[in-house]
């Protein structure tokens, strides 16, 4: 289990936490706000052990029976809230795993910790009922909620908790954090860098996927041929990427990254701080024959193709609307 030296490029997070710790002035909830993989469970469990650390000084001490405990899994007083439904967590979720369990003491903590992750898949219903706790929590109760949408959260619940919001980490903390962390190579923590655009654990993905290179060289293929290609040629291109354990957003990031490349090219044709500068000679045609309202067309196209894909708009439909824009534009 890490310590909240930890943490990486959330200054204010960590600093609201430890004081909070240092001067006991803990509330009963907590929403971490930021997008999937930017560790905020990773401050969650530390903040749990912190709070039922059995140490006066540097908690999470990582050393007493409670620290021992909570880095297997098994501290009573820290319950991870779970859910069977995929997309939901429903009103008896919430009643069975908090509402009935809080009213007990804690079994050996002082604190009774409860991570509700993934807490913008709580359905009204459910949230009505973690409010009803929210309103009168016992002493010793503490709910961490982890959303990647605080705007899904009722304004009531808001309220009554104190909201932190995780920040974008900066490319050279990150690249460093990599490169001792996971002793890739400098050009490899860099690729890594750009593809995640301040997401923590997208990158820490990124530097350990064994399909990266070979998705990345994918991309390129596709994006070096696409104005000769066939439309549903390259949809049935892309549904291929299922088949690597790679998400088809981080493969649109592959593309949205190398027409960044051609902006910055068409803007300084400097290729020292090109993501793709092995691929200067197609970065140059593409540069050399796109306007830059076309590069902006395109990359609002693959910020709107992510967001039909989250929408859950037909897989399809959206990758044909993207790359006709991507042919007509790009």
């Amino acid at each position: 289990m890490a310590g909240f030296q930890d943490i990486i490029g959330q200054e204010q997070i960590r600093e609201h936490l430890e004081n909070a710790l240092k001067t006991g002035k803990v509330s009963h909830a907590y929403i971490i706000n930021g997008e999937k993989g930017s560790g905020k469970e990773f401050i969650a469990r530390i903040f749990a052990a912190a709070l039922q650390c059995e140490a006066g000084e540097g908690r999470p001490c990582q050393k007493c029976r409670s620290c021992r405990q909570a880095l297997s899994g098994n501290q009573p007083d820290i319950i991870q809230v779970t859910h069977e439904k995929p997309n939901t967590i429903g009103v008896e979720d919430v009643r069975t795993q908090i509402n009935n369990d809080i009213i007990l003491k804690p079994y050996s903590s002082p604190y009774k910790v409860y991570i509700v992750n993934e807490a913008e898949k709580m359905t009204p219903q459910a949230q009505n009922a973690l409010l009803k706790t929210l309103e009168e929590p016992p002493a010793y109760a503490v709910i961490l909620l982890l959303t990647a949408n605080v705007n899904s959260m009722l304004q009531t619940i808001l309220s009554r908790s104190v909201i932190l919001n995780m920040k974008p980490v900066g490319d050279e903390q990150m690249r460093e954090y990599l490169m001792r962390e996971l002793q890739i190579p400098d050009y490899r923590a860099q690729v890594c860098v750009a593809f995640a655009r301040g997401n923590v654990g997208k990158a820490k993905m990124l530097a350990s996927s064994e399909d990266f290179e070979t998705v990345k060289q994918e991309a390129v293929a596709l994006l070096k041929y696409i104005k000769e290609m066939d439309v549903t040629e390259i949809v049935a291109d892309i549904k291929k990427i299922s088949d690597y354990k790679m998400d088809v957003n981080d493969y649109l990031d592959m593309i949205s990254v190398w027409y960044r490349d051609v902006l910055l090219f068409k803007a300084t044709n400097d290729v020292n701080h090109l993501v793709f500068r092995e691929e200067i000679q197609n970065i140059r045609k593409v540069a050399g024959r796109t306007s830059y309202e076309g590069i902006e067309c395109v990359l609002g196209a693959l910020e709107k193709a992510k967001s039909r894909l989250r929408a859950n708009v037909n897989f399809e439909l959206t990758m044909e609307l993207l790359l006709l824009e991507i042919k007509e534009h790009g």
